[in-house]
């Protein structure tokens, strides 16, 4: 075993929904060859040369803006997120500004990011934000939690970003550069475990705004030199003590990890649908429908699969449009 590979961590009492990250405790602590003291210091001063001047991170960001941005960003590129994000700002600048237009415009508004489940799920927050918390994205996790579409992941994140609270925030990039650096395995389980919770309670610096500043450091290095696909190991401040690299970075041995495909899927299918009631401002005969797709079986799955979701709604026979 290397030597700064982890220690399998004592088993933690359950921390309560919505509460701080407990104060790590020395004898869990992840053994990655180097004090966390010093761990600490090597991601923030990398940080702070490296970062992406990105506008939600700017110190006038409001809460609002980080979390648009936190609901734009899962499962979507930074470079297509800047313009969406941008424009959606410019016209909704605060969530009372989004609640008081139709479901259906900020469906319209996400265009082509894909997922558009989370427009929806955006615009219910903001319902939200507006009726029960006097227009105030809410500072607490815990009631960060109970707004419509807002997870684990986003309360954190929000909290942490936004607030600047301790919390561990744990994204793909996250536990990424945990796998590698701390377990020293080319790619984390498919779905977050106890243990690299543990890992990263364990990690996570005690004073709360360095805590926040050390969840977007981490997330960075891994969306910039941690990569899942071709890392710059060379360029990556942690080269030296990471578990992977130290163990020759050894190949990923686990299940079969598929890129998800998109060409001829409903997927696809539903996403020119969408298009076409986007660009329609208005409702939508059923035979323009029709034109955007041959197989009418996937064609009519797809529409049934919208309709479901809430992205689409039947006005009178063959005839639809976006949800009011």
């Amino acid at each position: 075993m290397a030597a700064n590979t982890v220690t399998p961590a004592l088993p933690a009492p359950a921390t309560p929904a919505g509460a701080p990250a407990p104060a790590p405790n020395p004898a869990e602590a992840p053994k990655l060859g180097l004090p966390l003291p010093v761990l600490h210091a090597t991601v923030l001063d990398w940080y702070e040369a490296n970062a992406r001047d990105l506008p939600w991170r700017t110190p006038d960001a409001s809460p609002w803006a980080v979390m648009v941005s936190e609901f734009m960003l899962q499962q979507t590129p930074v470079k297509r997120v800047l313009p969406a994000w941008a424009a959606w700002m410019e016209r909704w600048p605060t969530p009372a500004d989004l609640a008081a237009e139709p479901p259906g415009e900020a469906v319209r508004a996400w265009g082509r990011l894909g997922y558009p489940r989370r427009a929806l799920r955006l615009h219910g927050a903001a319902v939200a934000i507006t009726e029960e918390h006097g227009g105030e994205v809410p500072e607490d996790h815990a009631t960060l939690l109970s707004l419509p579409g807002v997870g684990e992941y986003t309360a954190a994140a929000v909290a942490s970003f936004a607030f600047r609270q301790r919390h561990v925030v744990l994204d793909t990039n996250v536990r990424r550069v945990f796998a590698r650096a701390v377990t020293g395995v080319e790619y984390p389980a498919q779905a977050t475990t106890a243990a690299e919770r543990r890992t990263a309670t364990a990690l996570l610096p005690d004073a709360a705004g360095t805590a926040a500043t050390w969840a977007v450091a981490v997330m960075e290095l891994g969306a910039l030199v941690c990569t899942a696909r071709g890392p710059e190991c060379g360029d990556c401040p942690l080269f030296t003590s990471c578990a992977w690299q130290r163990a020759g970075r050894p190949p990923y041995e686990g299940p079969a990890r598929r890129g998800q495909s998109y060409e001829g899927t409903d997927r696809q299918v539903r996403g020119k649908l969408l298009a076409v009631l986007r660009e329609a401002f208005g409702e939508v005969p059923q035979a323009r429908l029709d034109a955007v797709w041959p197989d009418a079986v996937q064609r009519a799955r797809a529409l049934d699969g919208l309709v479901a979701d809430g992205l689409v709604e039947p006005v009178a026979q063959g005839v639809y449009r976006l949800p009011r």
